[in-house]
C-alpha cells in the first residue's frame, strides 16, 4: 500500500499536468476506436503493449477474461461485459472488439481444475463466487474442450453467429503450450463467438 500511495504522490508531482492536458483535449469529444476485454490479471497492462492514450479505447476486464453469451442475460437479468459491449458499440458507434487472453492465467487454470464434480458441485459454487461465475460462464468452453481428448493435432469446429457459419481453428498442433494455456485459446475462440450474439442482441434493442 505505501507503494502505490508513493506512486499517487509522484504521478501528481511529476505526471498530473501532462494528462490533465490530455483529458482537456478528448473532454469533450472523445473519439475512442476500440473496446478492448481482457483478465483483470495484475500483468495485463493493455494501455501499454498497446501503446494507447486517455480516450483512445474503453477496457473491460474481469476474472479470466469471460465473455458470456446473451442467453444469460433475459429480462433486467446481465452484467457488465454485455453492457460495457452496448456502451461502447451501440452508443459510442464503436467498429472495433479486442478479445485479449494470456498465458499462465489464473482463472483459467482453477476452471481446468473445475471439470472435476468434487470442485463444481452446488456447495463449491455457493461459497466461492469465483468458482461459479467460472462454472456458469465457462462451462460450455471446458465441455468443447475435453472433447478433444487431449488431441490438438486435428481441428476444431466452431459454430460462429449463426448455425450457417462455422470456421475451423487448430489449437497449438506444435504442443508448445501447458494444457491450461490450451484452454484458454479455446476459450478465447468461443467468447468471440459469445460477442456476435452480444452484439446481435444490442443490435436488436438499438432497432
Amino acid at each position: 500500500m505505501d507503494r502505490i500511495l508513493r506512486g499517487i504522490m509522484r504521478y501528481r508531482v511529476l505526471d498530473r499536468a501532462s494528462m490533465v492536458k490530455q483529458f482537456q483535449a478528448v473532454k469533450d469529444n472523445p473519439t475512442p476506436k476500440a473496446v478492448f476485454y481482457t483478465c483483470m490479471d495484475s500483468r495485463m497492462i493493455p494501455t501499454r503493449f498497446t501503446e494507447t492514450s486517455v480516450g483512445d479505447m474503453f477496457v473491460v476486464r474481469n476474472a479470466g477474461n469471460l465473455l458470456p453469451h446473451s442467453q444469460h442475460f433475459m429480462d433486467e437479468m446481465t452484467s457488465c461485459e454485455p453492457a460495457g459491449l452496448e456502451l461502447a458499440c451501440v452508443i459510442n458507434d464503436i467498429r472495433h472488439i479486442i478479445v485479449c487472453g494470456h498465458s499462465d492465467c489464473k482463472a483459467m487454470n482453477l476452471l481446468y481444475k473445475l471439470k472435476s464434480k468434487e470442485e463444481s458441485n452446488k456447495e463449491q459454487r455457493r461459497i466461492s463466487p469465483l468458482k461459479s461465475w467460472l462454472c456458469t460462464h465457462g462451462q460450455s468452453s471446458l465441455e468443447k474442450f475435453i472433447e478433444m481428448n487431449g488431441d490438438f493435432t486435428k481441428p476444431m469446429l466452431f459454430t460462429a453467429e449463426t448455425p450457417q457459419r462455422k470456421f475451423v481453428a487448430y489449437i497449438d498442433p506444435e504442443n508448445q503450450f501447458c494444457i491450461e494455456d490450451k484452454l484458454s485459446q479455446v476459450i478465447l475462440l468461443i467468447y468471440l463467438i459469445h460477442l456476435c450474439t452480444g452484439v446481435l442482441s444490442a443490435g436488436r434493442k438499438k432497432r
